[in-house]
């Protein structure tokens, strides 16, 4: 089904064709009402019910919905005849708005990432949201211009409109075209290695006493629970109680891992752009001109680590630095995976013939950068320790052996992961590439172009000085924006940067 058209018609910007959206958001619009409705009527209509009878509640809550959903559709259908867009040989312009009207354009030469996405039920109807990118920040966080919705095939071809642009783009080392990695059922038991397994397991008992709540069976699901746990001693319930929580958050983290990353492809179009196609439920994809590209990061949270796995992280202009309230994975060009896999997919990404991040001899740094990891671990468990140690000695000793057994579990824990961080700490140069790496519960390594660097930021603390470290920063226009390398010696922090990109440190040196 194609969307409706405006005619042509001529107004300041000249003559060009304002195209709509497609009509039939206002029906999804209807449909996600009513879910919404639902799902908050139940334990309203409950609530209200538990007080009165199930007819006055009935009496009350569903007029309250049909009227919510009739003005959610009236609002959508309003926001629909106000919304329309054009795509012109150098801009693409939005205009909008119902009681305040605007209009927004991009300059299409500076349209870095097209991003496609279509939940299910955009997906039943199909229809698609696409977010049109810069990567720039502006003060009003203008970024980007959506377009919410289109069509399948419309998007396909706004996609290939806006991103086609013929770049030369090296082929020393091609043939790198078509398929570059493919989504493999073995890496879902990589799923559960990550914080979000007990986060989700903990999240599972909160639900259900919510979801109990609800209906004021609260208490009673607490008795139930009890009951079952009363013939356990207490370590076999506590036991029960985290095998529980765990075989939860394991099945639920799984499920979410399928979810993102089920049928993912990441390709390279004739063209130079690399494009990320992903989802079961929810599709995704995510379109990249290749010439924007820096680098590459691999990241390793420690979960992965321990059983081998990584992810691949693009380091491009165009990929905006995204704010806590924002997903984070429109960056990633290849889930967590064996780490065989993901130096295979950077080196074909980044055309080399092996992976900077595999191929590089790292250096390591001096002791004293051990000693400052180890102090820093030291103080964050005295911040644990010393208040329960100063208020069991003020008049409550039942917290003394509780701060006894934090301090004995907690001491060798931060040393373990203060040696850790230690030892992933290095730098190294490749090539074109300037390769550094730093972590301990997220270790990440990066390979970043030496031409992409544009300065460098060198800082040192009072106690930095005084052990004779110092931070080296990369600035770049890609990715996070600047990467750095921490606690590295003094002279070799500025040998380094100088060999690394000596026009914009060499001069500042003085040289003995």
């Amino acid at each position: 089904m194609t969307t409706s058209r405006q005619p042509p018609g001529v107004d300041e910007a000249g003559p060009a064709v304002w195209r709509k959206l497609d009509r039939r958001t206002v029906a999804v619009t209807l449909l996600r009402a009513v879910g919404v409705a639902v799902a908050a009527g139940f334990p309203t209509g409950a609530a209200i019910a538990g007080g009165t009878s199930p007819l006055v509640a009935t009496a009350v809550v569903v007029p309250v919905a049909v009227v919510l959903i009739a003005a959610a559709g009236l609002v959508d259908d309003l926001r629909w005849r106000k919304t329309s867009y054009r795509v012109l040989p150098d801009r693409v312009e939005l205009r909008k708005g119902i009681v305040v009207r605007s209009r927004r354009t991009l300059s299409r030469h500076r349209i870095r990432a097209v991003d496609i996405t279509a939940p299910p039920l955009l997906r039943a109807f199909g229809l698609v949201h696409v977010k049109l990118g810069t990567g720039e920040q502006t003060s009003a966080g203008e970024s980007s211009l959506v377009l919410h919705p289109l069509t399948r095939a419309e998007a396909d071809d706004l996609r290939t409109e806006l991103l086609h642009r013929v770049t030369p783009v090296s082929r020393s080392l091609a043939p790198a075209d078509g398929l570059l990695a493919t989504f493999q059922p073995s890496w879902v038991r990589f799923a559960p290695m990550s914080f979000l397994t007990p986060t989700l397991g903990l999240a599972f008992f909160g639900v259900i006493l919510q979801v109990a709540e609800w209906f004021g069976l609260r208490s009673g699901v607490i008795s139930w629970a009890l009951d079952l746990l009363r013939g356990l001693s207490l370590p076999l319930a506590v036991l029960a109680l985290l095998v529980t929580g765990l075989a939860v958050g394991v099945a639920g983290s799984m499920a979410l891992f399928v979810e993102m990353w089920w049928r993912f492809r990441l390709e390279r179009e004739p063209n130079g752009t690399l494009r990320v196609r992903r989802g079961l439920l929810t599709t995704r994809s995510i379109s990249l001109e290749e010439r924007r590209l820096r680098g590459v990061e691999l990241v390793e949270p420690l979960g992965n680590r321990l059983v081998g796995a990584a992810r691949v992280d693009a380091v491009a202009t165009g990929l905006a630095r995204q704010n806590s309230k924002e997903r984070t994975d429109h960056k990633t060009l290849l889930p967590p995976a064996p780490r065989r896999e993901a130096d295979r997919v950077a080196a074909v990404v980044l055309r080399e013939p092996a992976s900077p991040t595999e191929s590089v001899r790292l250096l390591a740094h001096p002791a004293a950068a051990r000693g400052r990891r180890v102090r820093w671990a030291l103080l964050a468990v005295s911040a644990v320790v010393l208040p329960l140690l100063v208020v069991g000695l003020a008049g409550v000793p039942v917290l003394l052996p509780v701060a006894g057994i934090c301090g004995a579990v907690l001491v060798p824990v931060a040393l373990a992961v203060a040696y850790d961080a230690y030892r992933n700490l290095g730098h190294g140069l490749t090539g074109d590439y300037l390769v550094t790496r730093s972590g301990a519960l997220r270790r990440s390594t990066v390979a970043l172009r030496r031409r992409g660097i544009i300065g460098w930021t060198a800082r040192q603390s009072i106690f930095q000085r005084r052990k004779g470290l110092l931070t080296l920063t990369a600035t770049t226009a890609a990715g996070a924006g600047a990467y750095s390398i921490y606690d590295i010696g003094q002279a070799e922090g500025l040998e380094f940067a100088e060999a690394a990109v000596g026009e914009l440190f060499g001069p500042f040196l003085e040289r003995a």
